[in-house]
């Protein structure tokens, strides 16, 4: 178990912010996460590979990360992952494995703990719909739960985890199920089948989706180790059928996705291109130029000037198209 005072988290957050903890725990194993959970005191903040997360200043209390590893595979599809495991490691492991399901969430930074907690995705798939079951243990008491699909009532970018179970566990392992033989791909979501067609493949294998995904993902998004940055800031909102054929009104071109017969998903990095944002600054903080739903940290910007950026943005979404987006990344 590794316990350390006054320590830095810069490599514990893919923004680059320098911001440092009173205290830093991690754990290795389901009994270190017990003895750290029961000893656990506010106040703490947990974390994962830091990809979801803006420091805003120093944490004045301890910081638990999982370095909990190991990719166990059961039976029929079904694979259990450490909490610490890198989620893209893992999906590599399953194509390598001969199991699917999980390519059209390649590359999405963060380790296993984090998928369970943010629900992932990307690319019209979600983890939620290969998450059997999450394992955890008890903080304050030790004691070792099991939480299945449903337990955990996941939504877009959200689950229990986030609300009335923030805080209360530490997760040891999530279990995923995958399909052993190699269905129908999700293919039509964003430029996946563009670049497909531009490759000459027509029904792509798991192997070849996946360097799809990555190459389109690698082309837009910056690599947080050159650029500071948390991949995608914002959420894409969820409107109303009568809030979105308003905007098909005024934007014929808009693009929009189905969620059923009473909504529509709108990006909001379109939005944001939108109103101008795309590639501008506003100090050391700014706007990919590639892809405005990332904000990056061009150097030296602290997490106040991510946050100035991301209200000044949020208000020009909101006087433009009457629609407040708001923020995936979980700001401290």
């Amino acid at each position: 178990m590794v316990n350390e005072v006054n320590y830095s988290l810069l490599h514990h957050n893919t923004f680059g912010i320098d911001a440092k903890c009173r205290r830093f725990l991690e754990y290795a194993s389901v009994e270190e996460a017990q003895q750290i959970a029961r000893q656990l005191q506010e106040p703490y903040l947990l974390i994962g590979a830091g990809s979801n997360l803006l420091l805003t200043g120093d944490f004045n209390g301890t910081v638990v990360h999982s370095a909990l590893k190991g990719i166990e595979n059961q039976t029929e599809g079904r694979i259990r992952c450490g909490s610490g495991e890198t989620w893209d490691e893992v999906v590599a492991w399953c194509v390598g494995h001969h199991l699917y399901g999980a390519e059209n969430l390649s590359l999405i930074p963060g380790e296993v703990g984090a998928s369970a907690v943010q629900n992932i995705g990307a690319y019209g798939a979600e983890v939620k719909d290969l998450i059997v079951s999450v394992e955890a243990v008890e903080i304050g008491t030790g004691r070792l739960c099991t939480f299945s699909r449903e337990d955990c009532q996941y939504g877009y970018r959200d689950s229990r985890f986030k609300h009335e179970w923030k805080n209360k566990y530490l997760i040891t392992h999530v279990i995923y199920q995958l399909k052993s033989d190699e269905a129908s791909p999700s293919t039509e979501y964003g430029n996946i089948r563009a670049e497909l067609d531009r490759r000459g493949i027509q029904t792509p294998t798991a192997a070849e989706l996946r360097e799809v995904v990555i190459a389109i993902r690698e082309a837009k998004l910056p690599d947080p180790k050159v650029t500071g940055n948390a991949g995608s800031f914002f959420m894409n909102p969820v409107v109303s059928r009568e809030k979105f054929e308003e905007l098909l009104a005024q934007y014929p071109q808009m693009p929009h996705y189905y969620i059923d017969a009473e909504h529509e998903k709108i990006p909001a990095g379109w939005m944001i291109d939108q109103c101008g944002w795309k590639g501008r600054s506003l100090g050391n903080a700014g706007v990919h130029d590639k892809q405005a739903l990332v904000l990056v940290n061009r150097g030296g910007a602290t997490g106040q000037d991510i946050v100035a950026l991301c209200n000044t943005i949020r208000k020009d979404v909101l006087e433009r198209f009457g629609i407040d987006i708001h923020p995936e990344v979980n700001i401290i």
